[in-house]
């Protein structure tokens, strides 16, 4: 298993809080995705940062974070708006531990 730092635009703060979000390795972070990713982080309490959203998106794609602009930036924007409304307005009544293990197996579908 690979650090999540080793995610280009991913450093050791990244690395901490995706562990807090129950993301402790690149694998498990590509593997849900930057918008699970991301909404995870939400959920286990980190502040919504728009930047710190499409830095995650580039870096998942092999991208410098700075590759973002123009239309690319503004559908972002939608996403890392909508991603943060699904986290504001999220009360599965589950613990954050028990969603992420439910989603591994299938038994609540990954957003995306």
């Amino acid at each position: 298993m690979n650090p999540v730092s080793s995610i280009p635009n991913l450093g050791p703060a990244s690395e901490a809080a995706f562990a807090r979000a129950g993301i402790n390795s690149a694998e498990d972070l590509r593997a849900v995705g930057a918008d699970e990713g991301y909404r995870l982080l939400l959920l286990s309490g980190s502040r919504p940062h728009f930047i710190g959203y499409y830095v995650l998106v580039m870096g998942l794609q092999g991208r410098p974070w700075n590759d973002c602009k123009g239309d690319e930036k503004k559908a972002l924007r939608k996403r890392f708006d909508a991603i943060c409304k699904e986290a504001r307005n999220s009360d599965s009544g589950r613990g954050l531990a028990l969603d992420i293990a439910l989603r591994e197996i299938g038994v609540i579908a990954r957003a995306g």
